[in-house]
Order: structure tokens, then sequence, then C-alpha cells
């Protein structure tokens, strides 16, 4: 049945209806895909509240953000069977069996136990080079501190947090209770991720709030590796990890070292050559070993997590990175990830749930990853995201001529024109650049 305004709502805040009965898994909403357009919509309330106040928006950085989004959601339904990959198979073989259809028992068992572990997945990706790497540095590498940035999640995290949530199978968990649990605790990130919202009194010594997750986003030095919780603080306060905010320090968002790029493919891969650069470095199998499983500050000699002393002195204000386009080019390129946006929720909703072809599917991931980059290409003034849009577009025209894409006639026949517009745009614009080498090769 479709949920009601306030019922999304509510997901957004993890205010469900414990009652509800999921029978299978595939019961169980997709929680993200429920609330999709709401998270835009706050996305864009948050932005025009900011422009009110007289504050800073950045577009190029939301735009980094939203289309790291979009990579993430197009390749959950891989990662998240990785993630819980063989938990029927435990829960076949359990200890214990819990009461499960309207049980507030088990409901809030579930949801103690979800957050419980999570904690110790966030922890394990800020203290496992390798994981840091892969799954995490990605949403830690925005700027700015907005709603935006909750969705700059790699598609990597979901995969590899296989194996903490497989214990409760165990313990008697039943699956469906566990996979909506897991998906309302990633939800009720999004929230937290605003400087709108400033203290919040003393729900402050229960709950992870906008304040103390800022303090986690910090590159400053008394910020690393701080408040890990998702939906409790008390696991940091409990295990060490607590830190406050600090009203009269200002905290830099992004890595201690901010790559220069607003390209979500770069961001997503960029650490993992360097982590690997800096195990192949190493000079004994013991430290290489240590440079991949220790903690990213890490180097020989020191403690597990790194020496705090040597780590860069992040302080206020530090410069972004912040090239500027003309706004037709801005526009171009919001109005092209409105339209992969489209294709990324064609994929979701059509053909992974019919379960077409693979070749159709991996197309269409393809095609979605390859125009994320292109444009960050676009926002970083790459030379070779001119020549690659023209080609990107002129896949699509081509595609799109026999194949209906979204099934709304009307809607198909509006991105086949733009796509083809665009395909001639960029072509007549990479030709007329290329006029002016061209010329010197003659001359040559």
């Amino acid at each position: 049945m479709p949920k009601s305004l306030l019922e999304r709502i509510g997901i957004l805040l993890y205010i469900v209806d414990p009652t509800e009965e999921f029978s299978t898994k595939d019961d169980v909403p997709n929680y993200p895909q429920e609330v999709v357009y709401l998270l835009f919509f706050f996305i864009l309330l948050e932005a025009g509240i900011k422009l009110l106040q007289g504050k800073q928006v950045r577009v190029n950085e939301a735009f980094s953000s939203l289309a790291a989004g979009i990579m993430h959601e197009t390749t959950v339904f891989i990662a998240g069977a990785i993630m819980f990959f063989g938990y029927e198979w435990l829960y076949d073989r359990r200890f214990f069996d819990l009461p499960w259809k309207s049980s507030l028992v088990t409901w809030f068992a579930t949801f103690l136990f979800i957050d419980f572990i999570y904690y110790w997945i966030h922890r394990a990706n800020h203290e496992i080079n390798f994981l840091w790497a892969i799954a995490h540095q990605m949403h830690h590498s925005a700027e700015d501190y907005n709603l935006s940035m909750a969705l700059r999640v790699s598609v990597f995290q979901r995969a590899l947090s296989w194996g903490f949530y497989q214990p409760l199978a165990l313990f008697g968990f039943p699956f469906p209770v566990v996979l909506s649990h897991a998906g309302l605790n990633f939800i009720f990130q999004f929230w937290v991720h605003t400087e709108l919202i400033q203290s919040l009194g003393p729900l402050e010594y229960v709950f992870m709030t906008p304040s103390h997750h800022r303090v986690h986003h910090g590159a400053n030095k008394w910020c690393l590796d701080k408040n890990y919780g998702s939906v409790f603080i008390l696991w940091d306060r409990l295990f060490g990890t607590f830190e406050a905010e600090r009203l009269d320090e200002p905290i830099v968002y992004g890595l201690t070292t901010q790559l220069q790029t607003h390209n979500p493919i770069w961001h997503e891969y960029y650490h993992i050559k360097e982590i690997f650069v800096k195990a192949k470095s190493m000079e004994t199998w013991g430290d290489t070993f240590k440079a991949l499983f220790y903690g990213p500050g890490w180097v020989p000699g020191a403690p597990r997590l790194g020496d705090p002393d040597t780590f860069p002195d992040v302080q206020a204000p530090r410069e972004k990175y912040n090239p500027i386009l003309p706004l037709w080019h801005i526009w171009y390129c919001v109005t092209h990830l409105f339209c992969t946006l489209i294709l990324n929720q064609v994929l979701i909703h059509r053909h992974l749930q019919e379960w077409s072809s693979w070749l159709t599917i991996c197309l269409y991931i393809i095609f979605i990853f390859a125009s994320v980059g292109i444009f960050g290409g676009m926002y970083d003034g790459r030379s070779w995201a001119p020549p690659a849009e023209a080609l990107r577009c002129a896949l699509y025209t081509a595609y799109a001529r026999t194949v209906p894409v979204t099934n709304i006639p009307i809607l198909d026949a509006t991105l086949y024109s733009y796509y083809a517009v665009s395909m001639i745009f960029w072509t007549s614009r990479t030709i007329f650049t290329m006029k002016p080498y061209m010329k010197m090769l003659k001359l040559a």
C-alpha cells in the first residue's frame, strides 16, 4: 500500500509502526526509494533557507554529492545482496527462536542491535585503512556540511559491511525485521547532516544529533575518529569515542588532505590506488599488512591508529576547491543529472523489478556511471569532457531511437530530443575547439 506523506516523513526520523508485518524479505519496503523525492525537497529547502540567511550555497559541491548518491543507489541491489549474503542460511541454523510478527520485543531488540552493529561498522571504516579508502572516505570528501552530503556514499560501503550483521541470524533475529531496521537506520542519518539545527538540549545526551555529527565530519585534529553512532550517541560515550562540538573552534569539513576534484568517480577510486602505493612502499611483509589493516594515519613505528602529533593540523579557514562554471553550463549539468536520475529510477523500478536481461542492467549501470564521471570532468574543466559528452549523448539517442526507455511516450520523446540537441551542441563545440589545433598541425 502506498505510504502517505506523513508516513514518508516518519521514515526519515525512524518513526514507523513497529507492529507492521513483513512475512518475507520481498515485503520489506525499499526505504531510500520511499523517500527519495523527499530527500531532494529537503535539500532544496535547506539551500533556500541558507540563501535567505545570506550564506553561500555551492552548486558544484552539492552536485557532486547528488551524483555520488545516484551511483550508490544504482548498484545498491548488488551491494545489499553482498552485505546480507549468508544471513538466511545461518538463520536456518539459529540457536534461538525469537517471536516474529507483531512482536514489540523483537522489534525494539533489533532496533537496538542494528544501531550497535552500525557503530562498529562505522568505527571499522575509520580505523582500518583499506575500509576507509574503499568504503568511507568518499562520504567524508565533502567540504560543505549540508543535507546533500548525506547522499555522498561509496558504492562499496554496504558490500564491505558483510559479516557484521550475520551473527544476528544465529540468535534468531528474522531477516525481514533486520532488513527493515538496516534501511531505517541508514535513512535516519540523513537529517543530522545540517548546520541549520544547533543544540537539541537533553536529546544530545542520548541521540546522534547534527551537533555531534558535525564533529564527526571535521578534519580538525580534535574531530578525527569521533562520534560514530547512527541513532544513539550512547555507544560513543560508552566506548570512549565521544567528542562534543566546540563552539569556539570552527570545524573544517572534508579530508585532512583534500582531493581537488568534483568528480565522484575520481573520489571513489583515487584512495584505493593510494593505499596500495603505501602498502607497496613498505619494507617488510608485516608493515605491508599493517598499511592495509591499521589506521589511515599509521606509519612504521607508530601506534595502530597512527601518532596524532604527526597528523595534519587543519585549521579554519581552509580554501575550498571551487571551480566556477558559466550559468548555462551549470544548468546543463543539473538538468542532465536529473535525466540520469530518471534512468536510475527506470533501472530500479522497471528493469530490476522485472529482472530484465543482465546485458540491459549492465548497460544502464555503465551509462549512469559514465554520465556521472563526465559531469564531474566538466566541473573540473577536463579537456576530454566535451567530446566524451558528445559521445554519451550519441549513444543514448542511438539506443532510445528504437527502445522506449521510460514507457511514457511524452517523457521518452522529451529525453530523446534533449539528448539529440545536446549531442549536436557538444559535437559542434568539440569540432570548433579542435580547429585551431588542426591548423597548427598543418603549419607544422
